[in-house]
């Protein structure tokens, strides 16, 4: 039987606490660390040559749902009863609202050097030493709504902008389309400034800190906000029924992306799954 992904809002206090106490558990074991560690070798951008997986390409969207799914399971081994939440940013959107409680994610960095000092992430709790790509510090830190140059969290209406596309994605399969719902999900957009960074992308900036890097999933909030990206696919599904991951075919050898990104019935690394099989999560989960 599916389980159920909750709105981080809608979670009861021992719901909280269950969640808690299995992502510290799987952080004790040493597991979370190489998550971190995947993130870190699959994310690579359109000028790096070779496969590009997690990032800037049509497997964004089930390369992210297939990680979620791993750590899911992590989580589910410590404890079956927890599943992942997820975080509405185009509702929950101050620093003082949902995930951001002393239960839950703890909330902002303090404005000296930008350290999480409350909640269960915080670096004196002694349960959350950040050990992968470590630069200046070992603790987690955060700045959001970026104090000293704001920005605001995508809204609704950023949502449907991507929502109402029916292309999954479209040539040249990188971050320059203007068109296709994967990159306006993802939210590679053109000009220079905040203007630029549409949805996923601007909920990274807007949280700061830790989340700035290829290493964001040192920041619990990563799978939060994952878990609600994958939501937009699922219902982006919805309204385009019928509309498939694309490309269905590998681009040819006369293609500059041969070779570089993932077709729909290709392995995707580094599972031996493709996208087209993970186009259909209902057997596994559901939202509430």
């Amino acid at each position: 039987m599916a389980y159920v992904r909750k709105d981080a809002a809608t979670l009861t206090a021992t719901e909280k606490r269950r969640f808690v106490n299995a992502l510290l558990e799987v952080k004790r074991r040493g597991e979370y660390d190489e998550f971190v560690r995947t993130h870190i070798a699959y994310y690579s951008s359109d000028g790096e040559r070779g496969l590009r997986t997690a990032h800037m390409a049509p497997s964004f969207l089930p390369w992210h749902r297939r990680f979620l799914l791993d750590l899911e399971e992590a989580l589910r081994r410590v404890d079956s009863s927890v599943t992942l939440p997820y975080w509405d940013w185009t509702r929950d959107r101050t620093a003082r609202s949902a995930p951001w409680t002393a239960d839950l994610l703890g909330g902002n960095g303090r404005r000296s050097d930008r350290q999480v000092t409350t909640g269960p992430f915080a670096y004196r709790e002694g349960n959350w030493t950040i050990r992968v790509n470590v630069t200046d510090a070992e603790f987690l830190t955060r700045d959001l709504g970026r104090r000293d140059n704001p920005i605001d969290l995508p809204g609704r209406s950023d949502l449907e902008w991507a929502l109402k596309e029916p292309a999954y994605d479209v040539a040249p399969w990188d971050s320059t389309v203007a068109r296709g719902f994967r990159n306006r999900m993802e939210g590679w957009g053109t000009g220079r400034g905040s203007a630029s960074w549409r949805n996923h992308n601007r909920v990274h900036r807007w949280v700061g800190g830790t989340m700035l890097s290829a290493a964001s999933v040192n920041d619990p909030v990563f799978w939060l906000h994952h878990a609600f990206v994958d939501l937009q696919w699922y219902r982006w599904q919805r309204r385009h029924d019928g509309a498939r991951y694309r490309p269905a075919t590998a681009p040819g050898s006369g293609d500059e992306q041969h070779g570089r990104i993932v077709s729909r019935r290709e392995a995707l690394p580094p599972w031996d799954v493709t996208p087209g099989e993970l186009e259909d999560v209902s057997a596994t989960y559901r939202y509430a």
